[in-house]
């Protein structure tokens, strides 16, 4: 899975670079940056304590928006995926996602816009609970997946918010896993492979650089399933928080957030119900923009 990862890195640097020529559509607006932080600890004889360590995390955003006339298209991907291995432990996955999402409005009036709306996350490689020893995997790629498809508006009022609501949206939760299908993981009915819900989706975006080469990316999601207990809304909060060193070296700061009453946590109890996740990613190290 990690040579998909960086094949994507390559395409997307490759493109830039022949996007990058004289003639350019200035209805595009285009930006994205690979990253990759890397940490190293070795100790010997060291009094204090502790164990060496090697941990790695890559990251890919890109995002692509067209707007002219009455038309806008927003586009945006994110790809990242990091490990640790500590001395004498196997290999410990610490940052897995693929995400995309694109958004197409037509204009109805000033900064409003009649849109349709798609959305689509999964991951690259199987997940494990390390709390238990020798566990099988508890997740992996398109298990979960989940997809969004639905019709709405969206407001654009400037560069830095964008909100699109759907009240008319399909979401999907994929296990393509026959094992994970079988255990009913991630709100699936027992043996089968997808779940289906009707009801409305919000998303709201902001993009801000608040100082000089310090910009603040945060997305919230917020899902009800008309169908069953619409009370209990979905949730899913990204924040990235990128500072740039210089034009090779930045760090970032990313935080994931996550509430979804179909997926249950198990606990140390033997219980398992619904859960807040929550993800933090901080790291120093090369960054590439294109």
């Amino acid at each position: 899975m990690m040579r998909g990862f960086f094949l994507v890195a390559l395409f997307l640097l490759g493109w830039s670079q022949l996007e990058a020529q004289p003639v350019r559509d200035t209805a595009w607006n285009k930006a994205g940056f690979f990253g990759l932080k890397l940490t190293q600890v070795s100790l010997s004889s060291w009094s204090a304590g502790g164990e060496s360590a090697m941990a790695f995390d890559s990251q890919i955003t890109y995002s692509a928006d067209f707007k002219r006339d009455r038309q806008l298209w927003q586009n945006r991907l994110e790809l990242g995926y990091g490990l640790t291995k500590n001395d004498g432990k196997s290999a410990r996955k610490t940052n897995d996602k693929i995400y995309f999402a694109s958004t197409y409005g037509y204009q109805m009036y000033k900064s409003w816009y009649w849109s349709a709306l798609l959305n689509f996350n999964t991951q690259f490689a199987k997940g494990y609970d390390y709390n238990i020893e020798d566990s099988d995997f508890i997740s992996k790629f398109m298990a979960p997946g989940y997809l969004v498809i639905g019709v709405g508006a969206t407001w654009s009022p400037n560069k830095i918010f964008t909100a699109t609501f759907t009240p008319v949206s399909w979401r999907g939760t994929i296990v393509a896993n026959d094992r994970l299908s079988d255990e009913g993981a991630f709100g699936v009915d027992k043996g089968k492979h997808l779940l289906s819900e009707f009801g409305a989706n919000l998303k709201a975006e902001v993009n801000y650089e608040f100082l000089p080469n310090m910009t603040i990316y945060s997305r919230l999601e917020l899902y009800s399933n008309y169908l069953e207990d619409p009370q209990n809304i979905d949730v899913r909060w990204d924040v990235q928080l990128n500072m740039a060193i210089n034009k090779w070296f930045s760090t970032t700061l990313s935080t994931n957030l996550l509430y979804d009453n179909d997926v249950k946590i198990a606990q140390k109890d033997g219980s398992a119900g619904p859960r807040v996740q929550f993800k933090e990613v901080l790291g120093v190290g090369l960054q590439i923009h294109f």
